[in-house]
């Protein structure tokens, strides 16, 4: 027993030890957030072996015990919704980085709280006897997509220190690679639908008549597909992208029952995101024979989605009284998404007509300016229908669906939690 302990004692590494550091840090928020540089302080604690040999593989942590600045009075960060990752600098008998990354787990973060941050793994394999400084660099926090890049702004003390013996005989390679078993370097997020480029509009502008019915009994109808420019007034600044769109109606007595869908928006969740937390509205805007909006809404997201799983925009339903007699026009109008406690509303630069109705004026109806028809939310599963006009849209430009239902957390994205508004730039963090 007593040799066997001596084999255990003889492979360990000597208890860890933990030393905090503190450095001014400058973060850069994502371009798309039109937000300038913002100094803070960053506090940082480092957990190494105090001593191990060569050959071994250890373990660095990396515990953010202040970031750089509190979340803004800006908007709810959800649960999970954070991931830090970073480099810690190796030098003395061996140099290099250490990728350092932690996993998406934080609590809710209330608008002006102070972040929290996951702790940092990595791994640095030994391979020259004598002394390891350890030292925190750069690090990025990735929000829902989006990167917030900081880097120390001035010469940061290392945070630990390993002493490295020469073990059991044997000698160090000749060119050891001093980066050798450290964990890969994270990767970023998928690029933020807040930084969509804008496209041009399918279907051309008013003179295109979209798709049409409204004569022969006929029931349903199917709009065409057409690729709307937003400009979108977002918490942080004006964006904009590019989504097509699809109004499809259903014929009840006088009225129709219209359908609004989002074309091909369908993507991963890149966080949690709590149920009833976003809901998107429109108002259809309604031309030829007729005038005025009419009012389409979706309903909030009934259940939690979770990261990774598939998001899909809901259709946006609403009635649509006639107020005329002849040949009306519906098209995309102005579209609002509530998120999160905050509103982004998104204007179509460039109108097109998705659908055209054979319509006969009803009592009430939208005809002479204000809305027609009252809304209607619902779950609204309307029917899509073939035969779709090619707009010319593609993946790259249009509004997906995170950019569009949960548009406000992703277009902040980083730049909520790591800095705070153009006001208070020129102040460090508390």
């Amino acid at each position: 027993m007593l040799g066997g302990a001596g084999v255990l004692l003889g492979v360990a590494a000597a208890p860890a030890q933990a030393a905090e550091v503190s450095y001014a840090t400058e973060c850069i928020p994502p371009a798309a957030a039109g937000l300038d540089p913002v100094q803070g302080t960053t506090k940082v604690e480092v957990t190494a072996p105090a001593t191990a040999k060569v050959g071994d593989e250890v373990e660095v942590v990396w515990k953010f015990v202040q970031a750089a600045s509190k979340n803004p009075d800006l908007i709810d960060l959800p649960a999970n919704s954070v991931q830090p990752s970073g480099t810690l600098k190796a030098a003395g008998a061996q140099s290099g980085d250490i990728a350092m990354q932690g996993p998406r787990e934080n609590p809710a973060i209330a608008k002006g709280g102070a972040m929290v941050l996951s702790d940092m793994k990595g791994k640095l394999k030994l391979t020259t006897p004598g002394e390891v400084t350890l030292t925190p660099d750069a690090y990025a926090i990735n929000v829902m997509s989006t990167d917030t890049k900081c880097s120390p702004k001035e010469t940061v003390k290392s945070a630990a220190t390993i002493n490295v013996t020469a073990g059991d005989g044997g000698s160090p390679p000749a060119s050891p690679d001093p980066t050798e078993g450290t964990s890969p370097p994270p990767t970023s997020g998928e690029p933020s639908p807040s930084e969509s480029e804008s496209g041009s509009a399918g279907g051309g502008g008013g003179s295109d008549t979209g798709g049409s019915g409204g004569g022969g009994g006929q029931t349903d109808f199917t709009g065409k597909e057409v690729a709307i420019p937003y400009a979108c007034k977002t918490p942080i600044g004006d964006k904009n992208a590019t989504s097509p769109v699809q109004i499809n109606a259903k014929k009840d007595g006088g009225s129709y029952d219209l359908t609004v869908q989002f074309k091909g928006s369908v993507m991963d969740s890149p966080a949690d995101i709590p149920a009833d937390s976003v809901k998107p509205s429109m108002e259809v805007v309604l031309g030829g024979a007729d005038k005025g909006k009419v009012h389409v809404e979706g309903p909030t997201n009934s259940e939690a989605i979770k990261s990774g799983d598939p998001m899909e925009i809901p259709d946006l339903t609403g009635t649509y009284k006639p107020g005329a007699d002849g040949k009306s026009t519906l098209s995309p109008g102005v579209l609002t998404v509530k998120a999160l406690g905050t509103t982004t509303t998104c204007t179509p630069t460039k109108s097109a007509v998705s659908l055209t109705l054979d319509t006969a004026a009803q009592e009430g109806g939208a005809a002479g300016g204000s809305a027609g028809g009252a809304g209607v939310s619902g779950s609204g599963a309307g029917g899509s229908g073939g035969g779709l006009a090619d707009t010319g849209a593609d993946d790259g430009g249009m509004l997906k669906a995170l950019g569009l239902v949960a548009g406000t957390a992703v277009l902040l994205g980083g730049a909520v939690f790591t800095f705070m508004p153009r006001r208070h730039a020129s102040r460090k963090a508390p």
